[in-house]
Formats: structure tokens, C-alpha cells, sequence
């Protein structure tokens, strides 16, 4: 689905990413973890073409990212509050990305109603912007605006920060269910190692750029991603 090959990230004459070659394949829940500094919005952001890397290329689903807009119409992504217009309510701006994207207003209903327990009542109807929104509000509008179109690649980045542990379990179990009934391509960097675990079936370590692990979640995967970051 996703392919990345001999991409580098070049600063000011240091090197902030490093990889020869990694596939992420169509279905699959893929995590990226490693501490501050390792690369990953760096990564995620060359894959949606927002940075170009230094050399390399990344494809998606045949499609080379920075020559095609076609792999836009079937990705959804989050990675940071820049993502919404923020001067509009939620209700504005669901309606807005609505219209660009062909949804009725019964699929706009229904998007509401998928999403009601996530909003926990804290979302709609509360006649603010989403700029006067808790941070952690201001994600939970963030993450539904990603998904209201159905993609079929999500690509989501430290999703979990500043969301409080009742929309933490409702996240996961809404990512678990898009990976099991609706087989989208995840891609979600987090620092916390339980939670990447819990809804990721492969992940991936990177450390100044490199990839240090690329491992296949088991039951002891928690213990061996705590043992090399307690290093």
C-alpha cells in the first residue's frame, strides 16, 4: 500500500531520517514508535508529501506522493492542530468537509451518530469554535474529521496526547474496529508503548531516523519495547 524507499531528511547538514526501505501493507495496523527527535512526523509528513525528503521516493498504492494527488482522496489523516480551521465551530466544519467531499446530509447524520459516544457530549452543540476548545477536544474534532470521508488509509500522530482515559479506550476500540470490520490501513505514531501495542499489529521503532525494530505485536511485544527504551 504504502512504499518507502531510500528516503533521507536532510537539516542544516544532519540527517533526521534514514530508510532504505519500508512496506506498509494495504490493511494493516502499523505503529511507530521512539522517543523526541526520532523522525516520526518527520516520516508521516513525507508520506503526505506536506515535506519532501532529501532523496528517496514514497509511493501509495502506485501512486508516487509528491507527483499524484490521487492518493489524497483516499487518506485521512491528523498529526497536529493545523489540520482543522479552527475560526469555524465543529458543526461549520464538518459541514464543510462534508460538502468537499460529496456527503449527503443523511451521511452526515450518520457520521454524527457514529461518533456521539467519541464526542462524549463535549463536540456539537456547544456554540464554540474549535479554537475554544480544549486541547483535548480539539482532537477529538481533529481525529472524526479524519474519518468522515471512510478512508481507506489513516495516518494519525500521537492521537492519544491530551485525550482523557474515557476517549483513550473509546479511541481504541474505535481504531481496532476500523483495522477488523473495515480493514483500513492505520498508521499511528505514539509515545505511549501500551496503548501503540494494544491497537497495532506491527510496529516499528525509530531512533535519530534509523529504524532500530520493525516487530510483529505478540503477547511479551510490550516488555521487549520497555526493556529497549529503558536502556
Amino acid at each position: 500500500m504504502i512504499n518507502i524507499n531510500n528516503i533521507t531528511k536532510i537539516y542544516n547538514g544532519i540527517t533526521v531520517l534514514n530508510i532504505p526501505n519500508l512496506t506498509i501493507r494495504k490493511g494493516e495496523s502499523f505503529g511507530l514508535v521512539g522517543n523526541n527527535g526520532a523522525g516520526k512526523t518527520t516520516l508521516f509528513r513525507c508520506i503526505m508529501d506536506l515535506i519532501r525528503p532529501s532523496t528517496g521516493d514514497i509511493m501509495s498504492d502506485g501512486n508516487y506522493v509528491s507527483k499524484s494527488t490521487l492518493w489524497k482522496s483516499y487518506t485521512g489523516a491528523y498529526l497536529d492542530e493545523g489540520f482543522v480551521i479552527d475560526f469555524l465551530t465543529p458543526e461549520e466544519y464538518f459541514q464543510f468537509l462534508a460538502s468537499i467531499n460529496g456527503l449527503s446530509d443523511g451521511d452526515l447524520k450518520e457520521f454524527y451518530d457514529s461518533f456521539e459516544e467519541f464526542f462524549n457530549e463535549e463536540i456539537l452543540g456547544k456554540r464554540k469554535y474549535i479554537r475554544d476548545l480544549s486541547s483535548g477536544n480539539q482532537k477529538k474534532v481533529g481525529i472524526a474529521a479524519a474519518l468522515i470521508s471512510k478512508p481507506d488509509v489513516l495516518i494519525l500522530d500521537e492521537p492519544f496526547n491530551s485525550l482523557d482515559p474515557t476517549t483513550q479506550i473509546r479511541l481504541k476500540s474505535l481504531l481496532k474496529d476500523l483495522h477488523q470490520n473495515a480493514k483500513t490501513t492505520m498508521l499511528i505514531s505514539s509515545h505511549d508503548l501500551n496503548h501503540v501495542t494494544e491497537v497495532c499489529e506491527r510496529i516499528v521503532v525509530l531512533h535519530k531516523g534509523d529504524v532500530a525494530h520493525d516487530i510483529q505485536t505478540r503477547e511479551d511485544t510490550l516488555k521487549v519495547l520497555e526493556d529497549y527504551f529503558a536502556v
